[in-house]
This record gives C-alpha cells, structure tokens and sequence, in this order.
C-alpha cells in the first residue's frame, strides 16, 4: 500500500476536525447542549467515539473549540464584507444584519448558560474572543461619531446595548418563518440605527447630523 505522506494525514486529520464540529453545531441547533453526549456527535459526524476523543478530551473542550471556530470564521467573513463599506451607518447595518443571521443559525449557549457548562479559564479564552466583535462594533459606531454621521455618547455603553438587542432579536427569530424573520431584521436594523442617533435624507441614505 503507498504510504501516507504527512501532508495527507494532516489534511485527513483536518477533514476528521471539520466534520465533529459540524455535526455538533448542527446538534446544537436541533437539540441544544443540555444532554448533549460525544457519543452522539461522534454518530451524527460519521466517525468512531475514539476518533472524537482524539482531538477532544471532553464536551468543554468541543464546546469551546466550536465557539472560537465559529466566531473566527464570522470575524473574517464579518471584516471582508465592512471593508466594501464607507458609511459607518451602512457599516452598522451590515454589522447588525449579519450578527442577528449568525446568532440565530449558530445556536451558541448565551453567555451565562456558556459560564456555567465552562472552567473559568475556557470561559476567558471564550470572552476575550468574543470581545473582538464588542471592538468591531465600538471601531463602527467611533467612525460614525467622528464623521459626524452619529451623535457624540459612551461608545462602549452602546455597543453593550446593542449587542442585547441582538440577541433578544436572534431569539425571537427562531420562530419565525423567513419571510416573517426578514421583515424582523430590516426592523432590527432601522431601530438599531435610529438608536445609535442615525438620521436618513428622504431617499433613506444617511444624513450627516445638523
């Protein structure tokens, strides 16, 4: 048999990773964590509980490497789509838009249920993490203050408001079918703008402030 060159078995080792975080985001959205067991990822990713075991000592280990996967993914997608941007009230739309869409397709614990299933030293791994979307967002909502877009307020206060909204909004859409879930986030988006003290000329573009 042709031997196995570490390049493959890293890419395989690679795939096997991929597809245990997969399954158990999926699991996550249809059955939530409470019960949740590796045996059941390993099943539901098409691999041996050994395999599961080989890459995660336990459900926190899964836990935690799934949160940061999946906000690092989010941060680049999030970053690359804001850069085709120039109006820091587009900006914050695009943010509020695509928070709301990921929060309720990733089906994450919240934050307090996350501290009680997680080791104090996960929990910050995970909350320093996550602390970069509260930066990106302070980075949008300074850009609009210093270009006159929004009003002058506690940039860190507001960020802290709004990430609530978010997340009550991504709930709340859970229930609802697409067409009523769209109708939900373009209301999301306007509220959260007109929040933040975002004025529109008549066409609806945004309007420097007086």
């Amino acid at each position: 048999m042709p031997r196995i060159t570490a390049a493959s078995n890293a890419a395989q080792r690679a795939e096997t990773r991929r597809r245990v975080l997969t399954a158990f985001g999926e699991l996550l959205f249809t059955h939530g964590l409470p019960g949740l067991t590796m045996t059941d990822v390993a099943r539901h990713a098409g691999v041996g509980r050994t395999a599961v075991y080989n890459y995660y000592a336990d459900m926190e280990q899964l836990l935690i490497a799934y949160a940061l996967d999946e906000t690092e993914r989010f941060l680049g997608d999030l970053r690359e789509s804001l850069t085709a941007l120039q109006n820091p009230v587009d900006r914050l739309a695009l943010y509020v838009r695509a928070q709301v869409e990921d929060l309720s397709r990733r089906h994450l614990p919240p934050g307090p249920a996350m501290a009680a299933v997680l080791s104090p030293a996960s929990f910050s791994k995970l909350a320093d993490h996550v602390g970069e979307l509260n930066l990106l967002l302070q980075d949008i909502l300074s850009d609009g203050i210093a270009s006159g877009y929004l009003p002058a307020t506690d940039v860190g206060q507001l960020a802290r408001l709004i990430h609530g909204t978010l997340s009550s909004s991504a709930a709340r859409g859970n229930a609802a079918n697409g067409s009523e879930l769209e109708e939900r986030l373009v209301q999301t988006v306007r509220f959260i703008q007109l929040g933040a003290g975002a004025r529109f000329d008549d066409d609806g573009r945004p309007a420097r402030l007086a």
